[in-house]
């Protein structure tokens, strides 16, 4: 009996695009180093004291700039970071109280932080399903929130798992052109199963005359299968702008959105998503309320059981009392802690590489893992990956030894990202963040563990978002938070630093 080698597909070639500038200074760094060499110069005609007075101050600002993090970050970056945090502490912004007792007006449970300004909308699509809407005011930015239930990867052949991945490439490419899209999110949230919905589908069929042995081991199913099972809910999260100029008005664009709706779930569809379908606002509302308080999950759902809806509304989502430190975010009846991805999988992986990260994690509330999309269109693709290119290319013919070959791999690297990109291929920035909820402090030390060694089983490198846990809570949920939209910074300036 003769046996066939199996193969199975394996992707990578994900790249961080080379900051311009000599070495880690960056552009800005670099800009200042030879700006103070001129200036140097110039006062060296003067007088050597006066070369001194000038190149002190600009070598003791240009230092902070060259000493960076294992995940790229500046010391500056890290002191506007406590800078930050201290402020927000003193004025006590990491305390948020709602409700009627509070001292917001309204006397309503409006979720927190970048969500406070955030209102909600609804309209109806082609095939007349409603769909919220949320509108994010201080950027004038619109979010839709598609769910799906995916096809699993178990018991599928190698070649339909390629044909997924490739066609949600295409799905991720597609996004580069659609008009006036600034981000997209895909959010992963598994908890324990509460149990409410396999009684609601089994008690009331066992029959009154049937045997007492059969109806206690009905009765038995069902009071022990939930603690063994989990629940999975999936969210993409699109998020458009409103060009600069431009007045719309939200009827406008809450239209233009519902034609486009359609064509979004088709290509999910296609690419594994299972059944597709636009999430209305109150389902929303319903989402971020359990996440907020993880204890009303199961009342959530027995009154979508047996009513066919909360009727929760965006005003009422958000939690009674929160407490953002530094290591945590206290909200209501659980306790959360985010962490950052910091490097993704180096070399090449296969397409299980996060299954680990996005299966149910014992002993927690609730698991939410948030991967963040921001396309880039052709123009600004061809940019990055040309510049990419070159500086990869100046580093392989410039290093020795060890470094020549690590520089000559990522020149191959480069090459072949710009020929993909030159066929046609897209373009896109990626992120992961992962939010992890427990019912108690104590218990996040046990939480931190278990995300460590998921993330060492995946490959990825993350780093817990200390100093801003609120913020980054915030972005793991299906609300539409893109965080270089939430920058003070422009994206374009903090790339440069």
């Amino acid at each position: 009996m003769s046996t066939e080698a199996v193969t199975h597909p394996t992707y990578g070639n994900w790249r961080r695009p080379r900051r311009p500038g000599l070495g880690p200074l960056g552009l800005v760094g670099t800009i200042g180093v030879f700006g103070g060499l001129v200036l140097t110069l110039l006062a060296s005609l003067i007088s050597l004291y006066a070369a001194l007075v000038v190149a002190v101050p600009i070598a003791l600002f240009l230092m902070p700039l060259a000493i960076r993090t294992q995940d790229g970050r500046n010391v500056y970056q890290l002191m506007a970071l406590r800078i930050g945090w201290w402020r927000r502490k003193a004025n006590g912004s990491h305390l948020y109280v709602s409700g009627p007792l509070s001292s917001r007006p309204g006397g309503r449970f409006r979720p927190p932080g970048l969500l406070n300004k955030v209102t909600a909308h609804e309209g109806q699509d082609a095939y007349d399903r409603p769909f919220g809407v949320l509108h994010h005011p201080n950027r004038n930015l619109y979010t839709i929130v598609l769910g799906c239930e995916p096809d699993g990867g178990s018991l599928v052949d190698a070649d339909q798992v390629d044909v997924w991945v490739a066609l949600w490439g295409e799905w991720l490419a597609r996004l580069a052109h659609e008009p006036g899209l600034r981000g997209a999110s895909v959010i992963v949230e598994t908890a324990p199963d509460p149990g409410t919905r396999l009684a609601h589908e089994v008690l009331p069929r066992i029959h009154p005359d049937a045997p007492p042995a059969a109806r206690a081991v009905m009765e038995e199913v069902v009071a022990r299968y939930p603690t063994a099972s989990s629940e999975m809910h999936t969210y993409i999260s699109l998020t458009y702008g409103v060009p600069p100029g431009q007045r719309r008005k939200k009827d406008d664009v809450i239209a233009d959105l519902a034609i486009r709706i359609p064509g979004l779930l088709s290509g999910l569809v296609a690419a594994g998503g299972g059944a597709a379908y636009p999430l209305s606002a109150e389902r929303i509302a319903e989402v971020v309320r359990v996440a907020y308080d993880p204890a009303v999950a199961a009342d959530v759902l027995d009154a979508r059981n047996q009513y066919g809806g909360t009727g929760l509304e965006w005003e009422d989502a958000g939690p009674a009392a929160t407490v953002e430190t530094v290591s945590s975010y206290q909200h209501d009846s659980g306790v959360s802690r985010t962490w950052l991805m910091t490097l993704a999988p180096r070399g090449t992986v296969r397409s299980s590489v996060l299954r680990g990260m996005l299966e149910a994690l014992p002993g927690t509330r609730r698991k939410r893992v948030a991967l963040v999309y921001r396309p880039l269109d052709p123009a600004t693709s061809a940019r990055i990956v040309e510049a990419d290119r070159r500086a990869a290319q100046f580093m392989a013919t410039s290093g020795r030894g060890m470094v020549q070959a690590r520089a000559v791999s990522e020149m191959r690297a480069a090459e072949q990202t710009a020929a993909e990109e030159a066929s046609g291929a897209g373009l896109v920035e990626f992120s992961l963040m992962l939010t992890v909820t427990v019912d108690d402090v104590a218990e996040l030390a046990d939480a931190g563990v278990a995300v460590r060694n998921l993330t060492a089983a995946s490959r990825v490198l993350m780093r817990p978002a200390d100093r801003m846990q609120a913020a980054a809570f915030s972005c793991t949920l299906p609300a539409g938070i893109l965080p270089w939209e939430q920058t003070l910074v422009p994206h374009e300036l903090s790339e440069a630093l």
